[in-house]
């Protein structure tokens, strides 16, 4: 079964310096059909203007992750970290007991777009954590890239403390992947930009897919595409 939100049906939010569209309930947008699926929680594409971010502010209990599309983010936190997060890079936040971090454009000419991502982790009051990876594009053209998984079970992914992956793909027109979910987990896909099929459904920039009960996912893009596929308990 495949229940379908589209882009243009996601919250919205532009306060001028910050442009965002919210797939689930966030912040002052609330939509009861749409408070997360499985443990995903939140993913929100935002655009933030140059020169412009978010000040220090706090999060508790949430595996945070940052996908960069364009632009730089500028991160700071209250472990210690400080960090620059470029297009190609995948950072990974664990407010466990509590954490407050910074997140800025330094660029005075681009902006910044990005997607941030919620899922809730599978016990509260871990210790927080930081962690970044670069995943270039060739190790996502054409197959489903895995970026994120739970913690200890892949070396080369970032460590998340829910059982949860996710995976990133790049697809040329004519191209197709297919992820075959184990019995009883559900899959969410993510449509960054370009036209995907899934089994057969047709997905656009922004849209989504949530997805049970299904044997196998086959996504066939129809013209060049970037997507995320989250495959939960």
């Amino acid at each position: 079964m495949i229940n379908l939100r589209r882009s243009q049906d996601r919250g919205h939010a532009n306060r001028g310096w910050l442009d965002s569209r919210f797939s689930f309930s966030f912040s002052d947008y609330y939509d009861p059909e749409h408070t997360g699926f499985s443990s995903l929680r939140v993913i929100n594409e935002d655009r933030v203007s140059p020169g412009a971010g978010f000040p220090p502010h706090p999060h508790r209990d949430m595996e945070i992750l940052t996908y960069v599309l364009r632009g730089t983010v500028e991160h700071r936190d209250s472990i210690g970290n400080r960090a620059v997060i470029r297009p190609g890079d995948v950072q990974r936040m664990s407010a466990g007991t509590g954490i407050t971090h910074s997140e800025f454009n330094p660029s005075e000419s681009e902006a910044e777009h990005y997607l941030q991502i919620w899922i809730q982790p599978d016990r509260r009051g871990i210790e927080p954590g930081y962690e970044q990876k670069h995943f270039d594009e060739t190790e996502k053209r054409g197959r489903l890239r895995l970026i994120a998984a739970p913690i200890g079970s892949e070396a080369d992914a970032l460590a998340l403390h829910q059982d949860a992956r996710v995976y990133a793909s790049m697809l040329e027109t004519g191209q197709s992947v297919t992820h075959a979910p184990a019995p009883g987990r559900k899959v969410y896909v993510h449509v960054i930009y370009g036209h995907v099929d899934v089994n057969g459904t047709p997905l656009f920039s922004g849209d989504a897919a949530k997805i049970v009960d299904e044997t196998q996912v086959r996504l066939e893009a129809h013209e060049r595409a970037e997507l995320l596929l989250f495959d939960l308990a």
